[in-house]
């Protein structure tokens, strides 16, 4: 692979052309791999590239893993995610405030299970009641987020996986 600016030899977690989930901004893909001057310091960088948000990100190699970058979720993890859409919600009786900066952190968390929570959480039936501006903005955004992630591991198109998520929740009404 490649060799770090200091001289010691380290294998690169990720490649050039592969998809992986940055926390922040959902799924994106490593479009280079750049060794850059910042300070005076050599760094090398992965550049990923988001299509949806039409936005580039740098992330030095020796840091990707710590700023929770990761590779897209396998099998398992996805469908224990469609399982998780399907539960009962769990909605803490604290103040909407409180329980949006929790949902929130759980969406930025960049963790498949904790979106599908709050996805979980957050979906309204046809029978209830309407949802308030900014318990739509995080809903949405969650369900994106997952949508975009299981359109990329099951090399689908985001329609066919937000189909697949409106399947799963509409199982949630079912029982």
């Amino acid at each position: 692979m490649a060799n770090k600016a200091q001289g010691d030899t380290q294998d690169l977690v990720f490649e050039i052309g592969q998809s992986v989930v940055y926390p922040a901004h959902g799924v994106g893909n490593i479009t280079a791999i750049e060794k850059q001057t910042v300070a005076g310091m050599s760094l090398e960088v992965y550049v990923v590239s988001f299509d949806q948000d039409k936005m580039i990100l740098r992330v030095p190699t020796n840091r990707a893993e710590a700023s929770g970058m990761r590779s897209l979720a396998g099998s398992k993890l996805v469908d224990d995610a469609l399982k998780t859409l399907g539960g009962k919600a769990r909605i803490k009786r604290t103040m909407w405030s409180r329980r949006a900066q929790e949902y929130e952190a759980k969406i930025n968390s960049g963790d498949l299970i904790s979106i599908a929570e709050v996805v979980r959480d957050l979906h309204r039936g046809e029978d209830q009641p309407e949802q308030s501006y900014s318990e739509r903005q995080l809903y949405e955004s969650a369900l994106d987020r997952m949508a975009r992630e299981l359109a990329a591991v099951e090399n689908t198109d985001h329609d066919a996986a937000m189909e697949r998520l409106a399947k799963s929740l509409a199982k949630k009404k079912a029982a």
